[in-house]
């Protein structure tokens, strides 16, 4: 169904039970989704040094690779690294987390993820704060002439997608909204049509 969808790529959380409370799936999952999926694979990383696993993730299929300013230590290096293994490197930043301090990496990333939920758990409410969070990124990156992609993850729906992407967000990501949905193919036509 993915496959044939609109969707731009698949969007995978790994979560550790560490950095969230909550444990989902590991490397052998992500390769096998590799082998089914003709999207690209866009892995999102809620784990405790995440520098550890970099190669790991690049030989399990993943195209994006994303990890949280909040559990990186050497932010720099982190996607540095990533960039060497040939993927397209993303920072994260959590719901409390300002924008401000990526200032200094805005060019140096391909994608910034605002998570406008507190990450680890499916189905939360949006945070509407979450919108200054987006348009205060966007001048940032028009400030610094970067061309990192904004993307949200976290109670995006039908009701606050156009606000999302007024904001100044480039991709979305959408679970419940998608698989909730009792035809999952037609909410990603939904959404992707806003």
């Amino acid at each position: 169904m993915l496959n044939r969808s609109q969707a731009d790529w698949i969007h995978l959380d790994i979560m550790d039970g560490v950095f969230v409370p909550n444990i989902s799936f590991g490397m052998p999952v992500i390769k096998r989704v590799r082998q089914l999926s003709e999207k690209p694979l866009d892995v999102h990383l809620m784990i405790v040094q995440p520098e550890r696993y970099i190669h790991t993730f690049r030989e399990m299929g993943a195209d994006l690779l994303t990890v949280h300013w909040e559990a990186s230590t050497h932010l720099h290096r982190t996607i540095s690294q990533i960039k060497e293994e040939d993927m397209l490197a993303g920072v994260a930043l959590n719901p409390h987390t300002p924008v401000a301090g990526l200032e200094d990496i805005i060019n140096d990333v391909n994608l910034v993820l605002i998570m406008s939920v507190n990450p680890g758990f499916g189905g939360q409410k949006f945070i509407e704060r979450s919108l200054h969070k987006i348009s205060e990124l966007r001048e940032m990156i028009k400030r610094n002439k970067s061309e990192a992609l904004i993307e949200v993850d976290g109670g995006v729906c039908r009701d606050n997608i156009a606000a999302i992407v007024k904001a100044g967000a480039d991709a979305v990501v959408a679970g419940n909204a998608v698989f909730k949905s009792e035809d999952p193919e037609a909410a990603i036509q939904s959404l992707k049509q806003v």
